[in-house]
């Protein structure tokens, strides 16, 4: 299940972060339909945590170490709730910026827990 939501969500926020990327380009803030991108990868990311800790709690183990992938997994779903948070306090194009930087990060993250868990 891991393998399927991993790549899903990394697509998700590299689509969140070009569409609000472009808001910043064009010199708009975060609008509703921002957040609600913003909501749809938080969803995703929040199913990955669950679906990992049901696997590390049916004793699977990741390749490179629980703590680590918890972690990661953690900040995963921390990752764009925080700019969310932070886009409503800057309210220019700089909050756009802010989430399309955060799905980028997230993007990331998705290829980290990948190869933590043995990808």
């Amino acid at each position: 299940m891991l393998d399927v939501l991993m790549p899903v969500t990394g697509v998700a926020a590299l689509l969140l972060a070009a569409w609000c990327g472009w808001a910043a380009y064009r010199d708009q803030p975060t609008k509703d339909w921002h957040f609600i991108g913003m909501a749809v990868v938080t969803l995703l990311a929040l199913v990955q945590l669950v679906v990992g800790i049901v696997l590390l709690a049916r004793g699977e183990e990741p390749g490179q170490g629980t703590t680590i992938f918890v972690a990661y997994l953690l900040g995963s779903f921390a990752c764009v709730p925080a700019a969310a948070f932070m886009s409503l306090a800057e309210r220019t194009r700089w909050g756009s910026v802010t989430v399309a930087a955060s799905g980028v990060v997230l993007a990331v993250l998705e290829v980290r827990l990948y190869d933590i868990w043995g990808g």
